[in-house]
């Protein structure tokens, strides 16, 4: 977090609508079909319209919601937006669009958690956990790219100059993660953020395979300590840390595993930031030269941790909807508290968190 003197948040910067006061970065998690909860989180920023968007950090269902945010409000500032992401989240929806092997895909993409429910849910996930997506899925089925094509213009996201995207993914190869910029974005980059290995081939970029950036960047917040000027930094959290139920079934246990493993790297870059802050609070580094990152977050909480996980299996449209709602009221109540707080002070506890 170096190389970047603090800067304070008067002006606006970013996606900024005609009553933006301050600026923020968003970082926004993936997580299956409750990205519909970050869709309600951004949706009520948007309509409040104080907020200006300097730049979104995203993985898989993250990395959508910042694409189609991004390209919404080029079309149509931040009513496009909204509009954008209710289009999104609808077409994506399990109303009748996909045909049934899409469903079924569509179904498994939308969680990294194990299905639970009828006997015959379980057969088809052991069938497809048994069998690699090359032997399971040989033409690469993905409903999710028709939905991308068809509503995002992606030559006008790169020639965005408004915000920054950071999209991240998995490199194969090398196991570590790499981020994509706006500049560079194409469907088969979101395809890659999203790419999870048991139902999806790896996507290929510059002749390399990339899977789900959810492994090691959910989502990664780096590029916003280096590439940004406002300090703030807004996460939207969805993935539970902690639960206090020891899982027993395999489906639990698998559900759990995934968890953590989606929450490790953030965790780790939430330590670095708690670690730098201390030592600028305590004059040990001078602020001139390190970033004092302000940390926010906006997390479902027990409502939202209170969905089992199948839910993160569930694509129908009146889900969604309830998962919005809940993103909107939460987010709400966020601001109402928290606003004046930003460029002043974080309002996240990093050590509990």
């Amino acid at each position: 977090m170096t190389g970047r003197a603090k800067k304070s948040n008067g002006a606006p910067r970013g996606l900024a609508g005609p009553n933006a006061e301050k600026s923020v970065s968003l970082a926004l998690q993936g997580g299956g079909a409750h990205g519909a909860f970050t869709w309600g989180v951004l949706d009520a920023i948007l309509e409040d319209g104080r907020l200006a968007i300097e730049a979104i950090t995203g993985a898989s269902a993250g990395s959508m919601n910042a694409v189609v945010l991004a390209e919404g409000w080029l079309g149509g500032g931040p009513e496009g937006a909204r509009a954008q992401l209710q289009n999104f989240w609808q077409r994506v929806s399990l109303d009748g669009a996909l045909s049934p092997a899409q469903q079924h895909l569509f179904n498994r993409f939308l969680g990294y958690w194990s299905a639970d429910g009828s006997p015959a849910h379980l057969w088809l996930d052991a069938w497809t956990r048994s069998l690699s997506p090359y032997e399971a899925n040989p033409l690469d089925i993905n409903p999710l790219r028709d939905a991308l094509e068809a509503l995002i213009d992606f030559e006008r996201v790169r020639s965005c100059r408004e915000t920054k995207l950071f999209i991240s993914a998995t490199n194969v190869w090398t196991g570590k993660v790499r981020i994509f910029n706006r500049d560079e974005l194409t469907v088969d980059h979101v395809l890659a953020s999203a790419c999870l290995p048991t139902i999806f081939k790896a996507v290929e970029i510059e002749g390399e395979p990339y899977w789900d950036g959810g492994y090691l960047g959910n989502p990664a917040l780096f590029p916003l300590f280096y590439e940004t000027v406002t300090d703030d930094i807004l996460l939207v959290q969805i993935n539970p840390i902690e639960r206090r139920a020891t899982p027993r079934t395999a489906h639990e246990i698998q559900n759990r595993l995934t968890e953590i493993t989606f929450n490790g790297n953030l965790l780790n870059e939430l330590r670095a930031v708690d670690f730098v802050t201390r030592l600028i609070e305590s004059g040990k580094l001078s602020a001139n030269e390190y970033k004092h990152v302000l940390m926010h977050r906006i997390t479902g909480g027990e409502k939202l941790d209170a969905f089992t996980a199948s839910s993160h299996l569930c694509a129908e449209w009146s889900f969604f909807q309830e998962l919005k709602d809940l993103g909107r009221t939460t987010a709400k109540q966020w601001l109402a508290e928290n606003y004046d707080a930003i460029g002043v002070r974080g309002t996240l506890n990093l050590r509990a968190a």
